[in-house]
């Protein structure tokens, strides 16, 4: 049970940022039906099998969808769904005979999904593609380190993710609530270069007060020495943000360097250079856990960089159950949380095709059909 309890989403199976989409919904309580091959793809490098997290909470069906009945059993489920979400190339869907004219000719409430990297149109709709390259287009990536290198964001994170799933969760339930509202669905167009370039609109925000130039290593928080990560003397890292200056008055103090005149002028380019030169220095000359012995849980906006399998037993993460391990697979708990509500558990890895039989029956498929479907006869 959660909060989208009685929501049934269709999703077919996929790669990267709709399957993550799926999952997200799933942990909040909807019934993702996902939608398999009947059979994985040999060397696949992708195929998880009980190790794909992101099909944690979700029932499966494997079928060939190059069988007419196949896709015609899709279309049954997609009868008493609320959502259907995809992730193929444009044009894929409507190949199959699952496009959004037939879907919605079969369920007009229904909300259809579409999850690419450059969108529905434009001159590189058709093109190939993965996250890197979305967010080097839309200008989410041009932040990305100091200007020293070139740029490189945090894998998927960015795209896939931040500017891929979540904008897909949105537009789905955005688009169920209106369906609710009116009793009519719609198609969803959820591109990365669109989201991504609107996780920017924060950046933008502060480039046009004149506060983050179109230059690495030069804006309020790419540039300055209290806002960035530096090694210590074991190799960990160590990450500042003390934005505000209360906060950098309080990280210097601490450091023993509020009293050096350039440490008193936070704000001032032309301190920054040096003062991070010294607090690279600085850092370096102590192991991680010296700095966080000294800086975590102050008001100096200080954080250790940690791996995942350290943050699972960090005591913050720890007390709030942030991370936990699953049949064996390390994973982050559902998130958002909601007050009042107990906390969601993650649901099982389904088996490729588990729930065929019962979900084919669901939608009025014939027992002879779902045998012939399922390959048993």
């Amino acid at each position: 049970m959660g909060v989208l309890s009685g929501i049934r989403v269709i999703e077919i199976a996929g790669i990267g940022p709709a399957p993550f989409c799926g999952m997200l919904l799933a942990d909040m309580g909807a019934d993702v039906v996902l939608v398999e091959r009947n059979a994985a793809k040999p060397g696949d490098p992708l195929e998880l099998g009980p190790r794909a997290i992101f099909n944690r909470g979700k029932r499966s069906v494997a079928l060939d969808l190059k069988d007419p009945g196949a896709v015609e059993a899709v279309l049954k489920l997609v009868a008493g769904a609320d959502a259907l979400i995809e992730g193929m190339r444009p044009g894929v869907m409507e190949r199959l005979g699952l496009g959004p004219e037939v879907c919605l000719a079969r369920n007009p409430r229904l909300v259809f999904g579409r999850m690419t990297g450059w969108g529905q149109s434009g001159p590189l709709a058709e093109a190939a593609g993965h996250d890197i390259n979305y967010v080097a287009l839309s200008g989410a990536l041009w932040y990305s380190g100091s200007g020293a290198e070139p740029p490189f964001a945090p894998p998927t994170l960015v795209g896939d993710l931040g500017g891929g799933a979540l904008y897909l969760a949105l537009g789905v339930l955005a688009g169920v609530l209106g369906a609710r509202a009116t009793g009519r669905g719609q198609v969803v167009d959820a591109a990365i270069v669109d989201g991504s370039a609107n996780l920017m609109n924060l950046l933008l925000a502060i480039h046009a007060g004149g506060m983050m130039p179109f230059e690495r290593g030069r804006g309020l928080l790419d540039g300055p020495h209290w806002y960035g990560s530096y090694r210590c003397a074991d190799g960990g890292c160590v990450t500042v943000g003390a934005l505000e200056p209360q906060f950098s008055r309080l990280l210097f103090e601490k450091l023993g360097l509020a009293a050096d005149p350039d440490f008193t002028r936070p704000y001032d380019p032309r301190t920054w250079s040096r003062c991070r030169e010294r607090l690279a220095a600085l850092f370096a000359s102590e192991p991680r856990d010296h700095w966080v012995a000294l800086l975590e849980g102050s008001d100096a906006c200080f954080a250790p960089v940690l791996t995942p399998a350290e943050a699972a037993a960090h005591p913050h993460l720890r007390v709030r159950g942030v991370y936990a391990e699953r049949d064996g697979v390390l994973q982050a708990a559902p998130a958002p949380r909601f007050l009042g509500a107990p906390a969601t558990e993650p649901g099982p890895v389904p088996g490729r095709g588990e729930h065929g039989r019962e979900l084919l029956a669901g939608a009025g498929v014939s027992a002879v059909e779902i045998d012939r479907l399922l390959g048993r006869v």
